[in-house]
């Protein structure tokens, strides 16, 4: 049976638990020999999209370029998990109906408890004014209005939201059935 390919979008505000689920998901669907790819908003911006800023352009062009890369992928069986802030609702449905194989998923989590987890700084140095247009502080986060999984990682563990994401991916085929002998 040939493996689908799908993109699972991790989208969600700094802190809110993205990067986390993603790397325990990558490492379930390995166990599970599935082809998979992670594009970290991160490491995109310090590799692909280096020269774009964090005006909404930048930001929009940001997220087609990583959509792009992904569409790639997907096309070609592999399982795409992004995660990326993806701040603005309209570009994350733009780069959905490109790819078509999309699975949004909202990380949810209060911005109080984002801002908790801060290991980098990131919501204090935005307070204090030298983070200028920081998601959820003094730009705007619109939340997706209808995902295909919603994990509040403020509300439950890891194990539960990673069982969520694999529940969702399973009830859109995207996941193989185990072969009975």
């Amino acid at each position: 049976m040939k493996q689908s390919g799908v993109t699972v979008w991790f989208t969600g505000l700094s802190g809110a638990g993205k990067t986390t689920i993603t790397q325990a998901i990558e490492k379930k669907l390995r166990e599970h020999d599935y082809p998979v790819e992670i594009l970290d908003g991160d490491i995109v911006r310090e590799n692909l999209t280096k020269g774009l800023g964090f005006s909404k352009e930048d930001r929009d062009e940001n997220i087609r370029r990583i959509g792009f890369v992904a569409n790639l992928l997907t096309r070609h069986g592999v399982i795409v998990l992004v995660s990326a802030i993806s701040p603005y609702r309209e570009i994350r449905e733009e780069v959905k109906a490109r790819i078509g194989d999309f699975v949004e998923v909202f990380v949810n989590a209060p911005l109080a408890v984002c801002e908790d987890r801060d290991v980098k700084g990131l919501y204090k140095k935005a307070r204090s004014g030298e983070i200028k247009a920081f998601t959820g502080i003094s730009d705007p986060y619109e939340p997706p209005l209808n995902p295909e999984v919603e994990c509040r990682t403020d509300l439950e563990t890891l194990e539960e939201s990673v069982a969520k994401v694999w529940q969702g991916l399973e009830e859109r085929g995207y996941l193989r059935k185990p072969v009975s002998v």
